[in-house]
């Protein structure tokens, strides 16, 4: 599978490792940086990097992480057509997919090590939306429902 992964400085070692065991698992893996965890930077710019190529068509999903995981969660989210969820377990990691249709994966870099998050990765990346329960594609719409309400055609949330 193709994936996308970023991190900030306070995540790069984690997605260092994240990164390298899936290319193990024989994922392409398109690193979209920090490329070292030793510059300042801001959390925003990854998530932003993440969610362009998700909508860019690179690839159908991507895994964030930066210190608590928090903060790219909720700048990935902010992006419409991304579903962002912070998982520090394996039954988040797959239901997030199978019923939410979640296309990013979000960890704590200062809340999980590595072992786990290669459970979590390998969790959210075997994971199919179950697009034939009715209740989840009724719940899926209805998200995707409240997303267009609050977007404009420039992304704001104007009503002009």
């Amino acid at each position: 599978m193709k994936l996308v992964i970023a991190a900030d400085h306070a995540g790069f070692p984690l997605k260092e490792d994240v990164r390298a065991y899936l290319e193990t698992k024989g994922h392409e893996v398109v690193d979209l940086g920090a490329f070292n965890g030793n510059e300042p930077d801001d959390y925003p710019d990854f998530a932003e990097k993440v969610g362009e190529a998700i909508l860019a068509g690179v690839s159908k999903k991507g895994i964030l992480i930066c210190g608590s995981g928090v903060g790219v969660c909720v700048a990935a989210n902010k992006i419409p057509g991304i579903r962002a969820g912070m998982c520090h377990d394996t039954y988040s990691a797959h239901q997030g997919v199978e019923h939410d249709d979640m296309n990013v994966v979000v960890f704590g870099a200062r809340i999980i090590g590595s072992a786990l998050a290669y459970e979590l990765a390998d969790s959210f990346l075997a994971a199919k939306f179950i697009s034939n329960e009715e209740r989840f594609t009724r719940r899926y719409n209805k998200v995707l429902a409240i997303e267009a309400k609050y977007q404009c055609g420039d992304g704001s949330a104007s009503k002009a």
